[in-house]
Parts: structure tokens; sequence; C-alpha cells
């Protein structure tokens, strides 16, 4: 069998699901377009930052950004409807910064539409086949617990935190999307990562339904993208076993079976680390998308 056949069989057969938020699944899931409906992501809806911490300062809500996001690097046709999507208002007044694609997922929760439903509205409009998935259906914010036992509340404050966190919530407790744990349940293969530890890849984690489901799946591979480029803020003050260690707490002990990256880790003894080139020739702390999609599909046939 040829690599053109090999590739198009995967993408028939195999069921991925990313988990994450903002650029880094993103990314993700479009080195994973060629799935179509058998990627998914599983997407943090905790930002409480730019147009989006507007938007549900006043209106309440999902945080919509980290979707919309998603969504907008899926996109294949451009088209009238796909700019409108992307459109960010300027100028003076209320709507200076805000994203349209924000306003109308909000105008659909409004309208008492589920969120789930109303990103599938969008997906169709745009013509995006991934399912994208938000983690919840119901408002939370991010809360960390700091060394000198505060309680931090808000991605944003979580982010500016000086030290290293002791523990992380969610404030509310909510429960999962139900779709985004059938998805794991039948996934060949979970990623975590690439994008901010705290604030992307831990929020779905800490739902006591996704870590379950994670748990739960012992035949697929649980893999860990790195990133390509230092964290700041709290999550920069942690190692990358610290990361793997959180991770595997929140999944119920289940082990990360991959951890993927361009650097060697030796000190890693206890996890299989794969090494292979993922940066953009031209933005190297970018990944780059014909190379994420290449080492999945290797992940997938070994």
């Amino acid at each position: 069998m040829n690599k053109k056949k090999l590739s198009m069989t995967i993408y028939a057969s195999k069921k991925v699901v990313a988990v994450g938020g903002g650029h880094g699944l993103g990314r993700m899931l479009a080195a994973l377009k060629d799935f179509g409906s058998n990627a998914t992501g599983i997407v943090a809806t905790t930002d409480n930052g730019g147009s989006t911490g507007r938007i549900r300062n006043c209106q309440g809500g999902i945080a919509w950004g980290d979707t919309r996001n998603c969504i907008n690097q899926l996109i294949t046709d451009p088209s009238i409807s796909s700019m409108m999507f992307e459109y960010r208002f300027k100028g003076a007044g209320e709507l200076d910064g805000h994203n349209l694609g924000n306003l109308m997922l909000t105008a659909l929760d409004n309208l008492s539409v589920r969120p789930l439903d109303a990103t599938n509205l969008i997906r169709n409009m745009l013509k995006v086949d991934v399912n994208i998935i938000p983690m919840s259906e119901h408002p939370s914010d991010l809360k960390a617990l700091a060394p000198d036992g505060r309680w931090v509340t808000g991605e944003t404050n979580v982010d500016e935190m000086p030290e290293k966190l002791i523990r992380l919530d969610l404030e509310p407790e909510v429960p999962a999307t139900k779709e985004g744990v059938i998805a794991i349940e039948e996934a060949d293969a979970i990623i975590l990562g690439p994008g901010s530890f705290l604030t992307s890849i831990m929020p779905p984690l800490l739902l006591t339904e996704v870590g379950r489901a994670i748990a739960n799946n012992r035949t697929a591979k649980l893999v860990f993208v790195e990133n390509l480029s230092p964290e700041f803020g709290p999550a920069g003050q942690m190692t990358l076993q610290e990361k793997l260690e959180w991770c595997e707490r929140s999944c119920q002990g289940r082990k990360i079976d991959v951890v993927l990256g361009e650097t060697p880790h030796p000190e890693l003894d206890g996890w299989n680390c794969i090494t292979t080139p993922l940066a953009s020739p031209n933005r190297d702390w970018r990944h780059d998308r014909a190379k994420l999609q290449q080492a999945i599909e290797w992940l997938l046939i070994k």
C-alpha cells in the first residue's frame, strides 16, 4: 500500500480527539483536518480575557473565544461568511476589539440554542468537518491555589501569578459535555496540547467525566505534545515532568503513552519521549501542520 492510500485508510478508520484551547488546539485540529468527522476537538471554555471576557462580564455564558479560534483555523474555503465570522471591530466605543464570531455564538446562546448546537450551526455554515465540542456547556472559571494559601480566580489572573501553583480547580464545578466524553471513549488517540498548559490543556482535564473517560480508554494512545517555546507565568516555572504528572493525576493515574516534542529528555526515563521535527520553517515557535499530521499518523500505525 502506498503512502497516500495508507493515509486515507487511517483517516477513514481511526478516531482522534485533541484536548486544549486557544491557538495550540487550533493548530492541532488544522493538522487533523483530513480526518474530517473522525477528528474531534474538546475546547477549553474558561477564558475571561479580551473580547471573550468582556462578553462574559455583561452577558454571562461560556467563553467562546477558543472555539472561534479553532473554527477559524479549519476554514478551507474563504467566503463572505468566513470573513464575517472572523471580523473584529475597530474604532472607538463599546464594539472596539470585539470579534463578530464571539458575538454570533453568544447570540445563539442567548436564544437558548444549546452551545454545542450553536457551534455545529457555525461549522455547517463554514463547511468545517472536524467536530468542535466545548468542554462544558455551563460557565465556569479557573481557580488557583497559591503557596501562601490565597485562592486566585479567573484565567487572566492565574496567568499573571508570579509563583508556582499548588492546585488548580474549576469554580463552580460543572459537568462535561456528554458528546465530548463519548468521543474520548471511542478514540484511538487522545492528544493533549500543544498550548498554554494551565489555561488551555488543564481546564478540560479538571472535569471529572473527562479524566475518567481518558482513564477508562486503555486502548487509545494518550499523547502529550510539547510547546516549541517556553511559557511565562506559573506554567513557565513548571518542569515538563510536573506537567505530565498533573495530567496523569487528573486522568486518575492513566499513564501518558507518548511525549512528542523536538527536544530530547533523557531525564524523563519514566515516559516514552519521541523526538521529531515539528516547527514551522518560518516561525520556529509555531508547530507545522504537515509535520504534526505526519507525526500523529505515524503514532496511529505503530
